[in-house]
């Protein structure tokens, strides 16, 4: 089964993806939300992308490796982002987002 070469893979998109849609609700609840506005945006998109990066390798698109290949970047934007704020919920977003950039681009690697 394809899904499972990328199991690693799978498992870091879904943990960044649920760690961006913590952090882009938790950054509304901050006292200056426009302060935050940039790392909601990006939190949201990132989360979107892993979303998408984790249903396609799980059903073994053959377009997966592309998806994986933008979800690396949009990861690398939000969690450079995310390092620039103090909360912790920042700091977590930030960690699973570095982590979920290296997982992708490692299957972009294999899957070459």
């Amino acid at each position: 089964m394809v899904h499972r070469e990328h199991q690693s893979c799978i498992e870091a998109c879904v943990r960044c993806a649920q760690e961006c849609e913590h952090c882009a609700d938790a950054c509304l609840s901050e006292s200056d939300v426009n302060m935050m506005a940039e790392c909601v945006r990006l939190d949201r998109d990132c989360a979107a992308a892993c979303w998408l990066a984790a249903a396609f390798m799980s059903r073994g698109s053959r377009f997966a490796a592309d998806v994986c290949r933008v979800c690396a970047e949009v990861c690398d934007a939000c969690g450079a982002e995310c390092a620039k704020h103090k909360a912790d919920h920042c700091r977590r977003c930030a960690e699973a987002c570095r982590k979920c950039a290296e997982a992708c681009r490692q299957m972009t690697r294999a899957a070459a």
